[in-house]
């Protein structure tokens, strides 16, 4: 894989005027129709009232008078009804879900030093006597295809020679990982650890007694009475649950912070064998982590990035095949690592397609809801050879975060969703600058989204990943302001030199 700056070109003035203006009415004519679509059902009900409000400026003073005396006779039937209609806002105001809103987050960028270039990567593979020749060049084909950079991160352990993958190394790791990016995360929002009601941190193949969330307790001495949560074993698609368990704890414990933290620990899991379906997560997976500060607190609505609109979770672990696609387990020499079946791509559109008939209809506009379904009857009752008609979510959403787990990934994505570039060039950016982060990859993504300036005031993003088991997990967030990038933000000092071109 070579990556090239684009080349830029000049165009005549009139020429880019053109483009411009053409662009811009594209624009203003898809906005208008996504709003309209969007506020169908309040614009229906905005007719309604105008048109009571019009009837009711032709009545007559008299026929205000019969109305009057119409409710005297009934008033034991007009105070219930009124008390009724008090008690229903009562009851609906104190149970409708509390807000959820995104104060910030933070992403970890490890020092310079950690950075693997593809080459220093096979030097090092050479060296270890664990690999066989086979073993080297299926490696190296892997890394020639798969869309990551020169400037990933390896932990500390796996630059040494021989590498010395133990659990001190692996505890080093995570709390490098873990504390830098909550560091960052203090430092961003001027929060207090003290603060913090709720903690649930994320990692599938690390957990060591004590927890991930007992060391961030205390390292941060935070308070006797917090709620933690540690999640292992649930793959790349656990920061999307971690969000939904924080959300959830949210509606139950008013006016507080939640926390939660996602990472994956590379040192302990690094695969010393010659299989190659459990080669492959040592060729994708680098170093990274985030951090992310929710809140429940509604004056923290101005000052916060995005609020939480929905989360969809799908799990196919009934599916044998499907359960076993992503499995840890020992190769015939008795060497541990993870291995990636030859289904996954089909298993993981699989999934996906059952994710988004769930979210379709909480996202999409009225006309690509009527669409879906309707081809759905056809398919059921006339024919089902009809093909499905996918439904364009570029009406639902602006920004897209799907889950940077390989280019292939990236691609089939794109092409079923029938996504452009520019839609995917988040995830195959941060694929090529920080390679698969598992689970924190989504806030890389969003990160490059907001360094570029592109999150505007009431843009909608969609977070979409994938995890063993099998899952396919989606969080749906929406802009309160336009939003800068954060102080701290992991592209701060390399954004103008993407995106980058890739040849492979």
């Amino acid at each position: 894989m070579v990556s090239k700056e684009p080349n830029s070109t000049t165009a005549s003035c009139g020429s880019t005027t053109s483009i411009v203006l053409r662009d811009h009415l594209q624009r203003s004519i898809k906005l208008g129709y996504h709003y309209l679509m969007t506020h169908f059902l309040f614009l229906c009900l905005v007719t309604l009232i105008a048109i009571t409000l019009t009837q009711a400026s032709e009545l007559k003073y008299e026929d205000f008078e019969n109305l009057y005396l119409k409710l005297q006779c009934n008033l034991a039937t007009v105070v219930a009804f009124s008390c009724l209609v008090v008690v229903g806002f009562t009851v609906y105001y104190m149970s409708r879900p509390r807000p959820v809103y995104l104060v910030d987050y933070a992403c970890y960028r490890p020092p310079d030093r950690l950075q693997v270039k593809n080459q220093k990567f096979m030097d090092h593979s050479r060296l270890i006597p664990d690999f066989n020749e086979s073993s080297l060049e299926f490696q190296r084909k892997i890394l020639e295809r798969s869309g990551l950079g020169e400037q990933t991160y390896l932990p500390e352990a796996m630059h040494q020679i021989p590498p010395i993958p133990s659990i001190t190394a692996a505890r080093e790791e995570a709390e490098q990982v873990m504390f830098g990016a909550l560091d960052n995360l203090f430092s961003a929002t001027g929060i207090k650890p003290k603060d913090i009601g709720i903690l649930v941190v994320n990692c599938s193949l690390f957990n060591p007694t004590p927890s991930l969330s007992a060391m961030i307790v205390n390292k941060y001495k935070l308070r006797g009475n917090i709620k933690t949560f540690n999640l292992g074993g649930m793959g790349c698609s656990a920061g999307v649950i971690a969000i939904d368990l924080a959300k959830d704890m949210l509606q139950l414990h008013r006016n507080t912070y939640a926390v939660v933290v996602s990472t994956e620990n590379i040192t302990q899991n690094w695969y010393f064998g010659n299989k190659k379906s459990m080669l492959i997560p040592n060729c994708l997976f680098r170093v990274g982590g985030s951090a992310v500060l929710l809140s429940n607190w509604r004056s923290d609505m101005y000052r916060s990035k995005y609020r939480n609109i929905h989360v969809v979770r799908t799990h196919k672990g009934s599916s044998d095949v499907a359960f076993k696609c992503v499995y840890q387990e020992q190769d015939e020499r008795g060497k541990p690592g993870v291995s990636l079946s030859k289904d996954l791509m089909k298993i993981a559109g699989n999934a996906l397609k059952t994710n988004i008939t769930t979210l379709g209809p909480l996202v999409l506009p009225i006309r690509e809801q009527l669409l879906f379904f309707i081809t759905l009857i056809l398919r059921k009752i006339i024919n089902p050879n009809i093909k499905p008609y996918i439904p364009d979510f570029k009406l639902a959403f602006d920004h897209f975060c799907i889950h940077a787990g390989g280019r292939a990934v990236i691609d089939e994505l794109e092409k079923n969703l029938s996504l452009e570039p520019i839609h995917v060039e988040a995830s195959r950016m941060t694929l090529h600058r920080f390679g698969n982060t598992s689970s924190s990859s989504i806030w890389y993504e969003l990160a490059y989204s907001e360094a570029k300036g592109r999150v505007r005031k009431g843009d909608r993003v969609w977070q979409i990943a994938f995890g063993s088991g099998f899952k396919c997990n989606s969080a749906v967030w929406q802009a309160l302001r336009n939003v800068k990038p954060s102080c701290n933000s992991p592209w701060l000092d390399c954004i103008d030199s993407y995106p980058v071109e890739m040849v492979y």
